[in-house]
């Protein structure tokens, strides 16, 4: 018994030492985001979604920051997995609390795969931003600060809808780990441009999806990053984009870390990730 009570002195005096490690997120729920059905198919979007077999149900699991430190700002992820399957724990669902503790409300978008149909995974990140600026009154959001983020794949998915959509649904910025930006096959990740694009796909068609050669100086401001020994997707993807987004003069930050290959996410064994969280954190407080 006394041990008991002991144990739990110290997690009280924990939790009043550190009442934002205790609660940083103060609701979290799921939100379907075709309601009214799907707009386009995958050939198997049809049938009972299932995750095991990369069928997923397009939804938005919404984590808000408490009141008192929310500050308007919002952040909707779209996990990678090379338009074949999503990494939606360290890619994802993990992050939630290192934003909400910033007071950044956090949403991770379930996308459906392409599967032959590339307008399959856009219309659901489209709709994602469409709908979390129309519940930003009820979730404390501002809709002017409603950014995307991404990650390998999922990076080629938030950096397109931060150089193609219409300016209404544009997002305000872009936080990209590891993406993949081109479609150019001499430096893409062939696994995604291949389920996206598929294996034939003509030079006009990789064109327009190699992000690099989208930007204008609509786009909004971007936060990328890389290990220099990357074998999957070659830093290259992110230099051309930084370089392009710099001669459109959209303010941007590229940060190349020493190790780490690919992947890494918000996995604490990333060798360099407290480097990596302070640099997110102060390039997220400098606008």
């Amino acid at each position: 018994m006394r041990t008991i009570t002991s144990l739990f002195i110290l997690w009280a005096f924990l939790v009043i030492c550190n009442p934002v490690a205790a609660q940083v997120t103060e609701k979290e729920f799921n939100l379907d985001l075709w309601e009214n059905g799907l707009p386009n198919t995958n050939g198997i979007d049809r049938t009972p979604f299932d995750d095991n077999i990369q069928n997923y149900k397009p939804s938005l699991r919404v984590f808000l920051p408490p009141k008192d430190i929310a500050t308007g700002r919002a952040i909707i992820a779209c996990p990678g997995g090379a338009y074949g399957g999503l990494a939606y724990n360290h890619e994802g669902y993990d992050w939630a609390p290192f934003f909400n503790k910033l007071g950044i409300a956090y949403v991770v978008l379930k996308y459906r795969m392409p599967r032959g149909n590339r307008e399959v995974p856009f219309s659901d990140a489209e709709e994602a931003l469409r709908l979390v600026k129309e519940k930003a009154k009820a979730w404390n959001i501002n809709p002017a600060d409603i950014g995307i983020m991404g990650s390998s794949a999922g990076g080629h998915l938030a950096s397109t809808m931060a150089t193609h959509v219409k300016s209404s649904v544009r997002p305000a910025f872009q936080v990209l780990f590891y993406p993949v930006i081109t479609m150019d096959k001499s430096f893409t990740h062939l696994g995604s441009h291949d389920n996206l694009l598929g294996k034939d796909a003509s030079q006009e068609l990789e064109d327009l999806y190699s992000n690099e050669k989208q930007v204008t100086k609509e786009t909004p401001r971007a936060y990328i990053a890389f290990s220099d020994d990357d074998d999957a997707v070659p830093t290259k993807n992110g230099a051309l984009y930084y370089l392009a987004l710099k001669e459109n003069k959209v303010p941007a930050s590229f940060f190349i870390y020493p190790s780490g290959g690919h992947g890494w996410g918000s996995r604490k064994d990333f060798k360099y990730n407290k480097e990596m969280l302070q640099d997110l954190e102060a390039w997220l407080l400098s606008f």
